[in-house]
């Protein structure tokens, strides 16, 4: 058994534009009072290329200014693939997605809706049964946008909760995988405790 890999140069690109975002927009509210948000969030990814809903975890770190905000994003989902009659030759798989976003907040007060958008690294991991055939795990480059609110309960603690779509850019290669991945796209509803710093 073994383990395919898109190339390194495209993982690379991927980590590269992450990281670049990340620090090039982290001066947008720099000097406009920004206050940073911890918020570790739990959801579920369902629709499109997710056979079901499946329970999901991540964290962001969020920079907001008085309008504009900067955030790093990172969700993982463990059984992605799996416990579906279709693809009972999948044994185990995961999605980890990586990106820096653009944050527009909405309005002022303590509850503030806002729409979000960014580019990053998107990973799946396919594990096969029984070897039906190689191991699949493909780094792809991948948008997401959402929408979502952050309420504070006070000045330091709030909820935050929103509902994502993400996609990859690229064609995921499968190798010997009998079940297309070409545009792989699903979408995440979370939520979360927001530590406001």
């Amino acid at each position: 058994m073994t383990n395919r890999t898109i190339s390194k140069s495209a993982f690379m690109r991927a980590s590269l534009v992450t990281a670049a975002l990340a620090l090039g927009m982290a001066a947008i509210p720099a000097n406009a009072q920004a206050q940073m948000f911890l918020t570790p969030f739990a959801g579920v990814t369902t629709g499109k290329d997710s056979p079901g809903e499946r329970p999901t975890a991540g964290a962001s770190v969020l920079f907001m200014g008085k309008v504009v905000g900067v955030e790093l994003d990172l969700g993982y989902t463990p059984d992605f693939f799996n416990d579906t009659d279709d693809l009972d030759f999948i044994s185990g798989s995961n999605v980890t997605s990586l990106s820096a976003n653009l944050l527009v907040g909405l309005g002022a007060g303590p509850v503030r809706p806002y729409v979000t958008g960014g580019l990053g690294l998107l990973r799946s991991r396919i594990t096969s049964a029984n070897d039906f055939f190689d191991d699949v795990s493909e780094n792809d480059i991948g948008v997401n946008v959402g929408a979502g609110l952050i309420g504070m309960f006070s000045s330091r603690v709030g909820l935050r909760a929103d509902v994502r779509y993400f996609r990859g850019l690229q064609n995921i290669d499968a190798g010997d995988l009998a079940v297309s991945l070409d545009d792989f796209d699903f979408f995440r509803a979370s939520v979360g405790l927001a530590f406001r710093f």
